[in-house]
This record gives C-alpha cells, sequence and structure tokens, in this order.
C-alpha cells in the first residue's frame, strides 16, 4: 500500500515559499522613507509585534486535512510512481493558493482559521499519465487543478471542491513540473516545442543553446510556466514588439478526460474552420491540461538599445503612444507611466518616493535586432516621440527599470506586513476610450476605499499597446482597514463593475479565475458562456477539472 513516510518524494518544491512572491532571499524590507510615505500619505502604523510572512513556517497554519483513502492514493501511485504522489503539508501548501492580494493575506490570518488545500500532489510525466488520473478523477468524484508556476492573482488555484452543482469529495494538484523538455526546434522555420513545466527561464536557457528566444517577459516570469502563460493568454514587457504569448502559439497538446487533443495547424496558416487554439489559450485548466506548447521563437538578438522620455501630462503621452503604434516604428518595449507612478518607484524598494527624473510621465523603450534594424527603430520612434511632446531623459531610467521589472511584487509582501493594502488590476480599451475609462477606475477605487477610511494611492500605466488600443494598468496602495480581504474585495467589485459599464475588459492578461468569473456574462454575454460550458461539457463531463474558474456550472 501507498505510504508518504516510506517513499522519498520526487515531487518537485515550487520554488516560491508558500506565503510569499518569491523566495525568503529575495524578501525586501521596506526603506524608511516608504515607510515614512506610508504613514504620512495613509496613516499606516505597522504593528512592529507582528510577525514577517518571510518568517511564517508551513507549521503555523492549519491545512485542511486529506479527505483521500488509502486506496485513492495507492491508484494515484500505480500511474505515476510513489515518488511521485505527495500528502506532505510542505507540497500542499504552495499549492494551496496563488499570489494575489487577497491570498497572501489568507495566509497571514492562517493561525486562526483552516486555509483549504488539495488533499495530494501529483506529478505526472507523460500524457497517458496525465490521461489516467483525470479518467479515475472522473470516475471518483475528485478534482483536480493544474499547477505551473503557481503564479495566478486572480484566485486560479484555490482548490474548490464543488462548481456549484457538483461537489467532489477531495481535490489535487496536478504539477507539470516533469513535463520539462525542449523537444523539437525547427529553426529554419523560427518554431519550437516546449514542454508546459518549463518556467520561462528555463525555457530560454534552453532556446539559447540553438541562438533562440521567446522574448517574453511577463512579471511573473521568474516563477511562470510555458503552459501557464498559453492558458491564461500572458502579456509580457515585448508585447509591442513580438506580441502576447497567444500570438507566439502555433500548436498545443491538452489532455482531456476524454482524449489527448492536438490543436493548431501544422503549417502556417489555415481556412479549415475556426481555429480551435483559441478555446484553450485562455481556459485555465477548465477543459484540460495542456502538457506541450510549440512556439514562434526567433534569433536571440544581437543588440539592445534604450531610451527614456517624459511628457508633460499622460494624456499627450498616450496620443503619442498611439501614434507609434500605428505609424508601426517598431520598438520592442514602449511604456508609460502617468503622474504619480513616474515620482513614486516602488521597485526601488529603499527609495520609493523619491525621484531624479523631471516631473512628468516617464515613458520607456527598447529596441532589440540586428545593429542596424535596432538603431532604425530606435531613431524612428525617437523622431516620432520627440515631434509629439516628449523630451529625452536619456537611457539611464529605461536601465534601472529593466533592471528593477521583477522586484515590485517582492516587495508587496513587505507592504502587506507593515499594514498596508497593495494589489494590481489590468484592463484594455480603445485610444479613444482611455481617459473616460481611467477617469472611472480611478473614481470607483477612490471612493470604496475612502469609504472604508482610507486614503488611496492610485498609480496607472501602459505597457501594452495595439493598433485601436491600449493597456491600462493599476497599481493600488491604501492602508488596512478592519477586514483587509472584505475591504479589498469590495473595491475590486466596484473597480470591475465600472470596467464593464465604460468599455473595458474585465482583464487583459491576468486572466479570469475565480475572481473575475461572476463578470464573464458581462464580457462575451450569456450565450457565450453558454457555449464555453457546453465545450466544458463534452471535455470534460464529470466537471473535475479546475472547478470554480473561468465559468460557473450551468
Amino acid at each position: 500500500m501507498f505510504s508518504s513516510m516510506n517513499t522519498v518524494s520526487s515531487v518537485p518544491v515550487p520554488p516560491m515559499k508558500f506565503n510569499l512572491w518569491g523566495t525568503v532571499d529575495e524578501a525586501k524590507p521596506l526603506g524608511d522613507s516608504t515607510r515614512s510615505m506610508l504613514g504620512t500619505l495613509m496613516g499606516v502604523q505597522e504593528d512592529a509585534s507582528g510577525t514577517a510572512a518571510k518568517d511564517l513556517p508551513v507549521e503555523a497554519v492549519t491545512l485542511s486535512p486529506v479527505r483521500l483513502s488509502d486506496a485513492d492514493l495507492q491508484a494515484f501511485a500505480d500511474i505515476v510512481g510513489e515518488a511521485h504522489v505527495s500528502v506532505d503539508d510542505d507540497q500542499r501548501a504552495p499549492r494551496a493558493r496563488g499570489k494575489s492580494s487577497l491570498d497572501l493575506l489568507e495566509w497571514r490570518a492562517g493561525r486562526s482559521h483552516v486555509i483549504s488545500a488539495p488533499d495530494a500532489v501529483l506529478a505526472p510525466g507523460s500524457d497517458e499519465e496525465v490521461l489516467a488520473i483525470l479518467e479515475f478523477c472522473s470516475a471518483e468524484g475528485i478534482a483536480v487543478v493544474p499547477f505551473g508556476g503557481g503564479t495566478s492573482v486572480v484566485g486560479g488555484l484555490t482548490p474548490t471542491d464543488t462548481d456549484g452543482t457538483r461537489t467532489f469529495r477531495a481535490v489535487v494538484s496536478l504539477d507539470l513540473a516533469r513535463f520539462d523538455e525542449l523537444t523539437d526546434v525547427d529553426a529554419e522555420s523560427g518554431l519550437a516545442t516546449l514542454g508546459a513545466g518549463l518556467t520561462g527561464p528555463a525555457a530560454e536557457l534552453l532556446l539559447a543553446e540553438h541562438g533562440l528566444q521567446i522574448g517574453h517577459y511577463p512579471q511573473s516570469f521568474p516563477y511562470a510556466t510555458i503552459g501557464g502563460y498559453a492558458v491564461t493568454r500572458s502579456s509580457g514587457q515585448n508585447s509591442a514588439g513580438y506580441g502576447r504569448f497567444d500570438d507566439m502559439v502555433r500548436e498545443l497538446t491538452m489532455v482531456t478526460p476524454v482524449g489527448v487533443m492536438a490543436v493548431g495547424h501544422a503549417s502556417p496558416a489555415s481556412a479549415a474552420g475556426p481555429d480551435l487554439r483559441e478555446l484553450v489559450m485562455g481556459s485555465e485548466g477548465t477543459f484540460g491540461v495542456v502538457t506541450r506548447v510549440r512556439l514562434r521563437v526567433h534569433p536571440v538578438p544581437q543588440v539592445k538599445r534604450y531610451e527614456a522620455f517624459t511628457f508633460p501630462d499622460f494624456t499627450t503621452g498616450v496620443a503619442a503612444l498611439r501614434a507609434v503604434k500605428q505609424t508601426g516604428t517598431g520598438p520592442t518595449v514602449i511604456r508609460l507611466s502617468d503622474e504619480i507612478e513616474s515620482s513614486i518607484n516602488l521597485s526601488s524598494g529603499d527609495k520609493a518616493g523619491e525621484s531624479s527624473a523631471p516631473p512628468g510621465c516617464m515613458c520607456i523603450t527598447m529596441y532589440e535586432g540586428t545593429e542596424e534594424h535596432a538603431a532604425s527603430r530606435h531613431k524612428e520612434t525617437r523622431d516620432l516621440l520627440l515631434s509629439l511632446g516628449a523630451t529625452s531623459v536619456g537611457e539611464e531610467p529605461a536601465r534601472h527599470w529593466e533592471q528593477g521589472r521583477f522586484n515590485a511584487p517582492v516587495l508587496r509582501d513587505s507592504l502587506l506586513d507593515s499594514g498596508a493594502l497593495c494589489e494590481t488590476l489590468e484592463t484594455c480599451t480603445d485610444w479613444s476610450n482611455v481617459p473616460r475609462l481611467k477617469k472611472a477606475v480611478g473614481e470607483a477605487l477612490a471612493s470604496t476605499l475612502n469609504g472604508s477610511g482610507t486614503m488611496a494611492l492610485i498609480m496607472c500605466h501602459v505597457s501594452h499597446v495595439y493598433a485601436e488600443g491600449c493597456s491600462l494598468y493599476f497599481t493600488i496602495v491604501a492602508a488596512q482597514k478592519g477586514d483587509p480581504v472584505a475591504q479589498w474585495r469590495t473595491a475590486k467589485t466596484a473597480v470591475t463593475s465600472a470596467l464593464t459599464e465604460n468599455g473595458g475588459t474585465v482583464t487583459h492578461h491576468h486572466a479570469v479565475g475565480a475572481d473575475h468569473r461572476p463578470f464573464m456574462s458581462a464580457e462575451i454575454g450569456e450565450l457565450g458562456v453558454e457555449i464555453l460550458r457546453a465545450v466544458k461539457n463534452r471535455l470534460d463531463p464529470a466537471g473535475i477539472l479546475n472547478p470554480g474558474t473561468l465559468i460557473g456550472a450551468s
């Protein structure tokens, strides 16, 4: 019989600590200027007696008890091998929640209530093993939550045991870390097939051996996985140059409870009916488990060029970004921060609130490619921006931003520990609607958070641009008041309603998860939701895959 006590586990432990973004070594204390800003602007009073999240051991929180029987565990062990099954709390905890502020706040309250966790962690190593797990769980009424990097910020990993109409007797986390190979490279065509469990850095290192790269760098890059990128429709900082991740996907392999699907085409384009990739990308593990992704890749660039600019105001800067995109000058990165975000540099940690940059709105640009191509695109973009009101401030601010790109999520843990509330949200809209939507979001956040008794610091930037519109990404800092989970849920509900009522999408690249699911009918209509439910019912008739995520039960 299966015995976790007698087996050396080969289940990989996720690198991020269960209750942090990142590792303990990455944790960054807040500097004096940040503490002063929080206290002066918002009245945040840090409780010096509190325990920093980085010091919280898993033994200090209470996880839900394991509900699987010995027979269940033996059945899983027969499929994947005993070494690839674990019921240990140090394995269950990192897969119990994602990394939204609500998730992190729940861990901070974990001493006082039970946190639902997966009943077991399984690490299959082949499509056949994944299929066998899904078939067993369908027959036995066990829910399955696919796990990649654990970076969801929309409640997409919470192990829910009901879809609203059905209740499952247990939930298992299906870890894709063993799908970690670069299985095919076609350098001539610019294509490569990657395992869904590869992290962004691991994938780039493997491709670099062939002189290739993906060039996809979301803020979750250090930990997020290839499969996660695909099923959440991820977008990275280089989207102006290389597109979103879904633009890069050529084919996917998805294992469903009723069989294995290969979606996409073996040729660059096809008119043979609707493109089934669109059903898989963005499906968040609710239709099946993506195990491999074939991607468009490109040569590692020979050079990078940088330049930062400032604009006198956000409206002028947005108009300039629109002109750059619609003219097609071709920067790899173009990003515009509003006045507040430009003056408060959270990524600096100990220097937040201190800025040596000129006043106004900071615009970051970067260019990759051959020396000649990067130089020509740089010059054309630069000349256009300068003609539209920009002032060049050199390359240093752009290099500094790139170096600190992945620091902000780490600082959120220290902000939460200090008594501040810190969260992000993002949306997308047409260029003509940017002023209206930005104003509506700001008003919804300010009114709800002010109503809870705190001033709100609301920052915004544009980091993804299209010919017809752009994304708006908001970072919010306030003081925790009363129950901070209820405080943020109230604000998030109000602001998401404002998005749907003012021409914005409910998400641009964070995905739907559980947090945005109530707004899916506003996004795609009731008939659209019914179509997605019909697809799920065909591919996952027992409803075991990631219940509570993306769409509700019929």
